[in-house]
C-alpha cells in the first residue's frame, strides 16, 4: 500500500460524505438535528460500530 493509495481512500471517503448533502439537504440536517439528541456514549457506541466495519471491510480486501 502506497501513500498514493492512502489519498485515494481519502478522496473516496470525501465523495461518499459529500453524497448525502448534495443528493438531499434536507434529509441531511433532520439526520444531524436528530444526532444531536444522542447522548455521548451513543455517538461514540456508533464511531465504535463504524470503525469496527471499517477495519473488516480493509481486512477483507486486503487477504
Amino acid at each position: 500500500m502506497s501513500v498514493y493509495d492512502v489519498w485515494l481512500a481519502l478522496a473516496l471517503v470525501l465523495i461518499f460524505e459529500g453524497l448525502m448533502p448534495f443528493i438531499s439537504p434536507k434529509s441531511w440536517r433532520s439526520l444531524f438535528e436528530q444526532m444531536l439528541t444522542l447522548e455521548d456514549g451513543q455517538i461514540r457506541f456508533f464511531g465504535l460500530i463504524v470503525i469496527a466495519l471499517g477495519l473488516a471491510l480493509l481486512l477483507l480486501l486486503t487477504l
